[in-house]
């Protein structure tokens, strides 16, 4: 797992050396191990390339970044693994390719000296990469199938410009100076922004699935080399939790290759149970595995669930046990590593568990993406919740239901709350449509929080960026279910920009590669053709997956309730972090961004603090920003410019 950085100057002009050592700079913490760069000519183009390397497969010299074949003519900067390089080094060296090093990037470069572009298909793994021709003066972008690797870019100046980090394109000089209002409105509503955007204009996430092509000319449109197929077949459910079983495992034994220490993120969860499950039927020795709790918050603390997997897996198991005054601690340091806002709030823990696991191995499997294959999350649920709900007569809803809904508090510190939270988000909407009821729900901000918050600002179409972020990236089937529509659009949009961008940044700020077995193509092209009714079950999810391992997790395991990686973000606010809040998010910091409306922030705050009101996740979203504003500012915006406005 490495950062990369580089630029294209397609009018042949010098690339400051400096600028390459900045970007080295900007991404030391993603490859402690190596380091290097390139300055050369790419037919017409002048190129710059930046590499920092962690160090996996083949750690010795011979893996070196960037890596050009024997000719010097063609050559490669990468950050991923490829979990079948050693089939495609077999197949390559049959066709007389002869290999210099024993790692899996000079196979990627020696795979598209023999197949060109149509190489991407070959590839099973995580990857960003950038490869040079000078042969024909051509050369291409990728991003892996599902995003887990991130890759930005911009073209300014007739340069084009790309990283692994925000941080690291920041480095040049007025390339983030503008904010994007659209993007901006877009992360007060889900606390991220979905690819293609960021929150700067002329600034891009190229898509999963994607490869920019470049030449003398310039750049072409991202156009995908993958896209998720259409259900084939109905399976039977025996033959489907079977199928489960066997293709999930097959991927957890791909994703054990390295040259390096290697162990488990392990919640005690259902996805990261089973991974460490197959894990230790592979091991020669105890899997490594690691867990964090909280010191006397068994609300937010779900190691005995992992105590119990590790016990009878026999794994040799480290349980990290925090305070929240260390949480809180950590949070300025996290901030302050953003390119970008990003509002999640279990990146901190994330990157604390990170930290901790990265003092004992350099890779760690996690169990992302479950959830979004099976079924995990309650709005899957919602719509059947929603379709009981309204059944009942109205009186009792609107006399009743709704009113004592809206008088007892909601949040995430209990049970009962939570339920109220959840409740409060199903009333948001009555639409018809399914995607449009899922996003009303996937948001952080509420109808009436947004009102007051924007004010008469234009505020970004939610549909519009989910179908624009997943635009040609699947094979419409005949017949769609409704489930299946949105399991693809969080597939395809909310896990890369949501929860596999904080792995990436959480792991990464500390050196540790996380993989993540359940995206490997066939789990995902198996558990995506699977009905509707294989996944969701009463008031639960993920029932073929629970089917499939009843018999080897533990029971309080398969039966427990869905628990995240939550913090009390909403009684920090009302508390720890009040000060803090007061101090960030000030008038001028709100106004500075020209669409929102100060007054409105007040009383959502003030509404939080009485608890007249749950608005956690939005007053979270918002310090972020205003920190993040005001630590980047200065580098951001040239001088002499004026503050970006939202129009």
């Amino acid at each position: 797992m490495c950062g990369i950085a580089g630029v294209l100057d397609f009018q042949g002009r010098p690339v400051d050396p400096c600028l390459l050592e900045r970007w080295l700079a900007a991404l030391a913490h993603r490859g402690p191990d190596d380091r290097g760069t390139w300055l050369g000519e790419c037919g017409s183009l002048s190129v710059g390339l930046a590499h920092t390397r962690l160090s996996v497969i083949d750690p010795s010299p011979a893996g070196h970044q960037p890596m050009f074949d024997e000719s010097g003519q063609v050559g490669i900067v990468y950050n991923g693994e490829v979990y079948n390089f050693a089939e495609l080094r077999g197949e390559l060296a049959g066709q007389g390719q002869v290999f210099r090093s024993a790692s899996d990037t000079e196979v990627i470069l020696r795979s598209y000296w023999r197949w060109g572009a149509e190489f991407l298909t070959r590839l099973s793994g995580m990857w960003a990469l950038v490869i040079i021709d000078r042969r024909s003066g051509t050369g291409l972008l990728a991003r892996d199938r599902y995003g887990i690797k991130p890759l930005c870019y911009a073209v300014r100046d007739g340069r084009l410009y790309f990283a692994s980090e925000m941080a690291a394109l920041a480095a040049v000089p007025g390339l983030c100076a503008e904010i994007d209002p659209p993007s901006l409105s877009t992360y007060l509503k889900l606390g991220y922004i979905p690819h293609p955007a960021t929150i700067f204009k002329h600034v891009y996430m190229l898509p999963p699935g994607t490869l920019l092509t470049f030449d003398a000319a310039g750049h072409a449109r991202p156009m995908p080399f993958y896209r998720l197929p259409a259900p084939d077949g109905r399976p039977t459910y025996e033959d489907a939790r079977r199928q489960v079983r066997e293709t999930i495992g097959q991927a957890v034994r791909r994703h054990l290759v390295a040259d390096v220490p290697l162990g488990a993120f392990l919640s005690g969860g259902l996805d990261s149970s089973l991974l460490v499950a197959h894990m230790a039927e592979h091991a020669s020795g105890p899997v490594r595995t690691f867990s964090i709790g909280y010191v006397g918050q068994p609300r937010y603390d779900e190691t005995a669930y992992a105590r119990l997997v590790a016990e009878r897996f026999g794994t040799e198991h480290q349980e990290f046990k925090l305070s929240f005054a260390e949480v809180l601690g950590e949070m300025p340091a996290v901030w302050d590593r953003l390119g970008e806002p990003f509002g999640d709030a279990s990146l901190v823990p994330t990157g604390i568990l990170s930290r901790y696991t990265r003092s004992a191995v350099t890779v760690a499997l996690s169990g992302d993406g479950g959830d979004e294959l099976f079924a995990g999350y309650w709005r899957y649920l919602g719509h059947g919740f929603l379709r009981s709900y309204m059944k009942l007569p109205r009186l009792l809803r609107q006399a009743l239901l709704e009113p004592l809904a809206s008088l007892l508090p909601a949040g995430k510190d209990s049970y009962l709350s939570n339920r109220v939270r959840q409740f409060r988000k199903l009333l948001r909407t009555r639409s018809d449509v399914p995607l449009t009821r899922h996003l009303a729900w996937s948001q952080i901000v509420s109808p009436d929080a947004a009102r007051l918050l924007f004010a008469h600002a234009e505020q970004a179409d939610l549909a519009d960026v989910f179908a624009r972020a997943a635009d040609q990236r699947f094979e419409p089937p005949e017949v769609s279910e409704p489930l299946a529509e949105l399991l693809r659009a969080d597939l395809l949009v909310s896990l890369p920009g949501d929860m596999l961008h904080k792995v990436d940044l959480a792991s990464m700020g500390h050196a540790l590669e996380v993989r993540v077995p359940l995206l490997d193509p066939a789990v995902v092209h198996l558990a995506m053709s699977l009905p509707a009714d294989f996944k969701l079950a009463g008031r639960g999810g993920k029932r073929v997956l629970r089917d499939a391992y009843r018999d080897l997790l533990p029971a309080p395991v398969l039966s427990r309730k869905k628990m995240g990686f939550e913090l009390p973000i909403g009684e920090f606010l009302r508390n720890e972090l009040r000060d803090l809040f007061g101090d960030v998010v000030t008038r001028e910091a709100v106004q500075r961004f020209g669409c929102l409306n100060w007054t409105g922030v007040q009383r959502l705050y003030d509404e939080h603090r009485s608890r007249r009101g749950e608005h956690a996740d939005i007053l979270y979203a918002l310090l972020v920003l205003c920190w993040w504003d005001r630590r980047h500012r200065t580098e951001l915006t040239p001088a002499g410019t004026s503050p970006p406005m939202c129009r």
